[in-house]
């Protein structure tokens, strides 16, 4: 591979040091227009539909990602149309033109098999050189993922301003070198990971962006699940939701609250959820499980029986899936690996007013409008930054966690001419 791609044979910080010199070289000297990043994305998106990597989680997502018409209308909206071609924005008497901000730094979570390529897209879009910390779990999936881009791009377009390294965690060193030798950062991960890096030392000029530990729930309205003719479609929603990324994504469902009404039958709806996911199960089988995480499954099925005589569990002999009906207003701590707790209560509103900053996403199924902009106004000021149709929770664009994803590696440069 290009000895600027993934490099976990990196041991001193030193050779991090000269690498970022390096791409910063490049980047500064090869300037580089978002529509050409584009042509490129487009490619490896068609390089990315093969065989050997259609079981890694989110790869149908990254695909999609990589799209001219998914990452177009988010350039238009955070810079406008003419960003899209390196050009100046007349702005009064003085004109605007967006330039990269140098190296942007990226620490990955390692939960998430595609997150490095996704936050390096959105610095490579930008026109910046980029310095990736990859979790030591990620390495082989990363390098057949960059090697399709390798494949395409082969004029070194992005290639030659990326540089990949693995190294332990503990390896503050490491950190420390990467931190101090970057432009902007992107930052992504658990409350510890998360805090770790950002002690670390940046350049004053560092532009920081942390995209922390969020958890997400859905929501239904007694209408919309007692709707017989519509359940079984809803249910397919909410499996797919789970699916995807193995429930460890920010984005996915840990919770299900259904707003209790007259007729509404909970039995009826867990059965029609149980074949969804019956159903998703055989189209997108499960090829490994962690012994650690079967363990945890395991252990929520029983603890969640133990604790009310009142709840229910529902699930097979296997830990491919599982729903924990029962009551409640809150969130539950998080199992993941597919499991979802479906939660009876008399009032949407009243678990939506407990929503904190660590709710991310909300997937509504709400039948009356009005309704659904109460719940949306109330969401937004109690934390949540995104609420999203019921089977669209992973439909990831701009702004995420509230902030746009481009603009903040940027700089908007504000040119007033000498003769005015």
């Amino acid at each position: 591979m290009n000895d600027l791609m993934l490099n976990p044979a990196v041991h001193s910080p030193q050779e991090i040091t000269c690498a970022a010199q390096q791409v910063r070289k490049i980047a500064r000297e090869k300037e580089i227009a978002p529509h050409t990043v584009l042509e490129v994305f487009e490619q490896w998106a068609a390089a990315l539909d093969g065989r050997e990597l259609r079981e890694v989680p989110g790869l149908a997502f990254l695909r999609l990602w990589l799209r001219r018409g998914t990452l177009e209308p988010i350039l238009l909206r955070e810079l406008g149309p003419d960003f899209l071609h390196g050009a100046w924005r007349e702005d009064g008497r003085a004109r605007l033109r967006a330039f990269p901000l140098g190296v942007v730094g990226h620490w990955p979570a390692g939960n998430v098999e595609i997150q490095p390529v996704l936050s390096l897209t959105c610095a490579l879009l930008a026109g910046n050189g980029c310095l990736v910390r990859i979790p030591s779990g990620l390495v082989e999936i990363t390098q057949q993922i960059m090697e399709k881009l390798l494949e395409v791009d082969r004029r070194g377009l992005l290639t030659e301003r990326t540089f990949m390294v693995s190294f332990d965690h503990s390896r503050t060193d490491m950190h420390e070198a990467m931190a101090q030798a970057v432009d902007g950062a992107m930052i992504w991960g658990g409350a510890e990971a998360v805090s770790h890096v950002r002690k670390l030392a940046f350049p004053h000029w560092a532009r920081v962006v942390v995209f922390g530990p969020r958890l997400s729930a859905a929501a239904m309205d007694a209408e919309t699940w007692g709707d017989r003719a519509e359940r079984s479609s809803w249910c397919r929603r909410i499996a797919r939701d789970m699916w995807q990324f193995e429930q460890r994504a920010c984005s996915s469902p840990q919770a299900l609250f259904l707003e209790q009404g007259a007729g509404c039958d909970p039995d009826e709806f867990v059965n029609d959820l149980r074949q969804a996911l019956q159903e998703e199960n055989r189209a997108h089988p499960r090829g490994q499980i962690e012994p650690s995480l079967t363990s945890g499954i395991c252990l929520a099925r029983a603890l969640w029986l133990l604790e009310d005589a009142a709840n229910r569990a529902v699930f097979p002999a296997s830990p491919d899936w599982t729903i924990l009906l029962g009551r409640g207003t809150e969130i539950p701590k998080p199992t993941q690996g597919r499991t979802l707790s479906v939660l009876l209560v008399d009032d949407l509103s009243e678990v939506i007013s407990k929503f904190d900053g660590a709710v991310q996403t909300l997937g509504l199924a709400v039948k009356s409008a009005e309704r659904e902009d109460k719940f949306v106004q109330a969401a937004g000021r109690n934390g949540v930054d995104r609420v999203v149709k019921m089977g669209r929770m992973h439909l990831f664009s701009s702004p995420w966690d509230g902030v746009d994803l481009i603009r903040p590696m940027m700089r908007l440069v504000r040119h007033v001419r000498s003769q005015e």
